[in-house]
């Protein structure tokens, strides 16, 4: 039987709670499943995930990442869409031009602000904090070759709260991830069929 689903590719780099929940969200659907997950990191939690799910788990080598070896690999996988769900590397310009406007990030913070290099897990809550805003959140955006710089596709917001540890406040915005990426990610991949 002709697999005519949507490809989604993951990307991670730590404990693959989003990936996590984006397997779950399309494991029986009808339109679209994930087809693979990637990890820089060998002992990333999230490689252990995509097997609960029976779903390939490959890590690579950032040698494997600039040689086009890994390309090559994803390509493989004939992908409509890779999302990065946790993924801290910067993507090389050879992917980039593999799959324009089909690489998406989810960053926890609302874009343009709290975004670059180093931006990522407690130090952009940590930011916010310090900063005495009112407000945060997520933002899902395509990639580009600069951190958090692509077009935002989506954005959702969470209060803060006076007294939040930026644990509080990530707990929070990790909710709206969990919450709102895969439904994003779907309504990107049917709207392009």
């Amino acid at each position: 039987m002709a697999d005519n689903k949507k490809h989604i590719v993951l990307f991670a780099s730590g404990s693959g709670s989003n990936a996590q929940q984006i397997m779950a969200y399309f494991q029986n659907h009808p339109q679209i499943k994930v087809v693979a997950l990637f990890s820089n990191k060998a002992d990333a939690y999230a490689l252990q995930r995509a097997e609960n799910f029976k779903i390939p788990a490959f890590s690579f080598t950032r040698e494997e990442y600039k040689n086009g070896a890994l390309l090559q690999q994803v390509q493989s996988f004939k992908p409509d869409l890779l999302v990065l769900a946790g993924f801290l590397w910067l993507i090389p310009l050879d992917f980039l031009q593999a799959f324009p406007n089909k690489i998406i990030n989810i960053h926890p913070a609302l874009l343009p602000k709290y975004g670059g290099k180093g931006m990522h897990g407690l130090h952009v809550h940590q930011a916010v904090i310090e900063a005495q805003e009112k407000e945060s959140g997520i933002t899902i955006h395509y990639v580009n070759e600069h951190y958090d710089q692509g077009t935002s596709i989506y954005q959702h917001t969470c209060p803060v709260n006076p007294d939040d540890t930026p644990e509080q406040l990530a707990a929070r915005v990790l909710e709206l991830e969990h919450t709102y990426l895969p439904k994003v990610i779907e309504e990107l991949l049917l709207s392009s069929s």
